[in-house]
């Protein structure tokens, strides 16, 4: 892997989207949000996605000038329309929403529907930490996820952000509702590295670390077996119902992912000082807990986000020169 500096990065990548037809401050926060994921580790939905959201634009699935519309609300939860604008700016100024309703009335609920991809979910979980408030937001998508005791995806992989701000370091839980995303799946591949874990079956329906075998099959594992495809469920059910948006099996009918249905929560702590100190004792007590192997440590949601976001800033951050070309040939 060869390295670019983050400015390096987003310059590229503001330089193809004003291409495409993005404009200024759109075409700056869009490459921002990118070259942040890969910044922060995140490289299956950073610079390895933008290939394809470029071509999700000039396919005509993505529409570069679009914005969210409001459609109905009230002080404390409201429906937007994305009008299948880019994914990731919609998501961005639908968590600024949420935070804006939060602020002026201590809760607040963003509905989105018909809206694509948002990239890396993780990142409208730091943008609510970082304006101070708790956050939670999720997403439906189309069906890639084997419902427990079946072979066939029938359901989302709907994955489920949760933010809680620190001073000293937030915490932000950024998961899948499967063992690992497919986007982590393709990074295991392409690096010719087996999963740490079971991630899924192959084609004997025997549970399986190579990652391209999963691929395979699309017989990805949920995370806590039937858990973690009753929470998928429920999730695209509540995304759909609240924002009037389509389902999952509505989205499996188009012929891409798009149209797709999110929610977006910022709550406001009641004390900050009393809710600061109270995450800084749950966290001391979590990492005093003993490692399970000598010279370990352990990690609270999060936490090795900032490293790797550290480590990138200073030696530069790691790129897929295949990915990194494809960009600069653009």
């Amino acid at each position: 892997m060869q390295r670019v500096s983050f400015e390096q990065m987003h310059d590229e990548l503001v330089r193809v989207l004003s291409k495409v037809g993005l404009q200024d401050q759109r075409a700056e926060l869009c490459a921002r949000l990118f070259a942040e994921a890969s910044l922060d580790g995140v490289y299956s939905h950073g610079l390895n996605r933008f290939p394809s959201f470029i071509r999700d634009i000039r396919d005509g699935h993505v529409d570069v000038d679009a914005s969210p519309t409001r459609i109905d609300g009230n002080h404390l939860l409201e429906q937007w329309d994305g009008n299948l604008g880019p994914g990731n700016l919609n998501a961005y100024e639908s968590m600024d929403r949420a935070i804006q309703l939060a602020r002026e009335n201590g809760v607040g609920c963003v509905a989105l529907r018909n809206t694509n991809h948002w990239m890396r979910g993780g990142s409208y979980g730091w943008q609510a930490a970082e304006a101070g408030l708790i956050g939670m937001c999720w997403t439906n998508t189309t069906p890639n996820l084997p419902p427990w005791g079946s072979t066939e995806a029938r359901v989302g992989n709907n994955p489920l952000v949760i933010a809680v701000p620190r001073p000293s370091g937030h915490v932000v839980l950024d998961m899948a509702m499967s063992q690992y995303s497919y986007g982590k799946l393709e990074t295991y591949r392409r690096e010719n590295r087996e999963l740490p874990l079971a991630g899924g079956f192959n084609k004997a329906g025997q549970l399986t670390t190579d990652p391209a075998a999963i691929e395979e099959t699309g017989r990805v594992l949920p995370i806590g077996y039937w858990k973690g495809s009753g929470l998928a469920l429920v999730l695209d059910m509540m995304a759909s119902v609240l924002s009037g948006g389509d389902a999952t099996y509505q989205i499996g009918q188009k012929s891409t992912e798009r149209g797709i249905s999110q929610v977006f929560f910022a709550l406001k702590p009641g004390n900050s000082g009393i809710s600061a100190s109270q995450v800084d004792a749950i966290i001391h007590y979590v990492k005093q807990a003993q490692p399970a192997q000598p010279g370990d440590d352990v990690y609270y949601p999060g936490e090795q986000t900032v490293l790797r976001r550290r480590e990138n800033l200073e030696k530069g951050i790691p790129v897929d020169p295949e990915y990194w070309n494809q960009v600069q040939a653009m």
